[in-house]
């Protein structure tokens, strides 16, 4: 099953296809992507998608004059996938980070490995790390995954983001049991508000209102 942000690698066969389908003036960066093996990511499926694809994309680094970022969007067949990986794991996108924010970065890891949390990164820290080239900049947030599986590390995940927050330009949505998925910040002011029991939620397929409730449920009571 493929989820929003996993990361997949095209066959030699797959790439041909993806590069027969792109727009000539993306061919370059998808020639280089291949040349370089690097991933694609998986996206919501657009409308009207077809059943038997999967929507990914590749997005460039922000241009250097500070122009519009481009993001390719692409329709790729399982079969020309030659694997996938879950997001990159936090640990291993510290050295695609600035200097002034490596401390806080490690404490927060080791706070995560200390309380067995899993966090996984995606946006711009994320493709920094992967392919080396220059995605983040002053104004870049580190978007985050969090995984809970019950109501305590829910808890706890939301207490780290938080407290580091005050450091970190932490960013991200929690990722339920369900596959729903839910801004974290969104998430705290709904349930710090008595009035609001709807959030905003994304699936692979679908943007969505839910009862936090329901989002709730899916988690296991014990730890």
């Amino acid at each position: 099953m493929f989820c929003r942000h996993n990361r997949i690698w095209l066959s030699s066969t797959g790439w041909q296809h993806a590069c027969a389908a792109v727009d000539k003036a993306h061919l370059p960066d998808l020639q280089r992507w291949a040349e370089n093996d690097w991933p694609l990511v998986v996206r919501r499926s657009d409308v009207g998608y077809e059943v038997e694809t999967i929507a990914v994309g590749l997005a460039l680094p922000p241009p250097a004059n500070g122009g519009r970022k481009i993001r390719i969007p692409l329709s790729v067949h399982p079969g020309d996938i030659a694997r996938h990986e879950a997001p990159l794991l936090l640990a291993h996108a510290a050295s695609a980070l600035p200097a002034i924010w490596q401390a806080a970065f490690t404490a927060l890891s080791h706070d995560l490995i200390a309380a067995q949390l899993e966090f996984r990164v995606y946006g711009s820290l994320s493709l920094q790390a992967m392919t080396g080239l220059p995605y983040m900049t002053r104004t870049s947030d580190i978007d985050v995954l969090f995984y809970p599986a019950t109501h305590v590390q829910l808890q706890q995940g939301l207490h780290l983001l938080q407290h580091y927050a005050q450091s970190l330009p932490l960013d991200g949505e929690i990722v339920f049991p369900s596959g729903h998925a839910v801004a974290w910040k969104e998430w705290v002011a709904a349930v710090n508000s008595p009035d609001k029991v709807k959030v905003m939620v994304k699936s692979m397929r679908t943007v969505s209102l839910l009862d936090v409730s329901a989002l709730l449920s899916g988690l296991e009571e014990l730890s």
